[in-house]
């Protein structure tokens, strides 16, 4: 399935977790330790901005994340423009960017942010996240080709054991290193 496609189906799943948080919200804890909801929704806008750049083979800046004081908003806009960077012919062909990695990957890890960081974000604000089944499919396979390089990075932590019960989400999740179960 064309990455596109699939960026739109998990942009889909990301809107109505973004838009139900509210300001009580933003200072509550979230699966990833170094970031409150305030400073996720900060960090996710950064990365749907900086690929964007990257799908159209510019360089990406992610050394430091500005804040988007009107996020509600940048987020269905700046998500729209993701979709459509990344649906332009030649986007996910060849390197992209500065990563120098290949513009399929650096689109995966686009599409991966968007939907881990969806679910961090509904797990920190008491919201169910279920991922669409070919957007999980996808990110699944990222998630276990991609996991030692992320480890290194430090993008992803040591995989964690997942409950035995675990769906498939919860698995990718545990993979990443995150607590598939994790509440506030």
């Amino acid at each position: 399935m064309k990455l596109s496609v699939l960026l739109d189906r998990a942009r889909d799943h990301a809107l109505p977790v973004i838009a139900a948080i509210g300001d009580d919200d933003l200072t509550k804890p979230t699966p990833c330790a170094d970031y409150d909801v305030r400073a996720l929704l900060d960090h996710l806008l950064h990365v749907v901005v900086e690929f964007q750049k990257l799908a159209a083979k510019q360089d990406a800046d992610f050394s430091h994340t500005p804040s988007y004081p009107d996020w509600r908003a940048q987020f269905p806009a700046e998500t729209a423009k993701l979709v459509e960077a990344w649906g332009q012919p030649g986007a996910d062909e060849g390197i992209a960017g500065s990563m120098n990695l290949p513009a399929q990957t650096v689109g995966g890890m686009a599409l991966l942010d968007l939907t881990i960081h969806a679910s961090d974000l509904a797990q920190a604000t008491g919201r169910r996240f279920e991922p669409d089944p070919e957007v999980l499919t996808e990110v699944a396979a990222l998630v276990a080709q991609m996991g030692p390089m992320a480890q290194e990075w430090n993008v992803f932590k040591a995989p964690v054991e997942a409950p035995a019960d675990a769906s498939e989400f919860e698995q990718v999740l545990a993979n990443t290193g995150r607590d598939p179960r994790w509440s506030a």
